[in-house]
């Protein structure tokens, strides 16, 4: 159980790492936008806490599942409270992207619970898995927005109408609902 979690986790320890390498840069920026990135910097820390929280878990325990969906449970409200923290104009283009991202984990989690909670579910574990990756997916996109970089990859399309403009590809209806 902890391993097929763990799998699509590790992705999250880059991220992290990569988030506060590229904050910090650069000329005086106005307070709010300070504010942000310190912000998502501490939601990236905050991931990688998780991510070694996860790893920690023994998979032989006996309350391995009652662990594992503590700390998912801590990871969905810090998606939550992410995706409530006002952004700045320079970034408004991820704002739908940052509210996607937290709907995504909360069906993560969701799922996961149906997953775990009681006898396995390897169904609901499956689209736990989806959602979850999906949920990364925008938070690898607004990572790459608040370093500047236009963001690339499948599904992914950047209107040039205004730099402010980005968004995702809607997601097939086979996510289970």
């Amino acid at each position: 159980m902890k391993k097929r979690i763990s799998k699509y986790l590790s992705g999250v320890l880059v991220l992290a790492f990569l988030a506060i390498a590229g904050t910090g840069c650069g000329k005086q920026a106005d307070p709010k936008l300070e504010s942000y990135k310190e912000s998502m910097t501490e939601f990236y820390n905050k991931l990688s806490e998780y991510d070694s929280s996860i790893n920690s878990i023994d998979p032989d325990s006996e309350t391995a599942g009652d662990e594992l969906l503590g700390v998912l449970d801590e990871m969905n409200q810090t998606y939550q409270n992410m995706a409530a923290i006002e952004i700045p104009d320079e970034f408004s283009g991820i704002s739908d992207i940052a509210v996607e991202a937290a709907d995504y984990m909360d069906k993560a989690n969701e799922f996961y619970h149906q997953a775990y909670d009681g006898d396995f579910d390897s169904d609901s574990e499956m689209l736990a898995a989806q959602y979850y990756q999906r949920a990364n997916d925008r938070v690898l996109i607004m990572l790459q927005v608040l370093h500047g970089e236009v963001p690339e990859g499948e599904g992914i399309t950047v209107e040039t109408e205004s730099t402010y403009e980005i968004s995702t590809i809607e997601d097939e209806s086979t996510d289970g609902e």
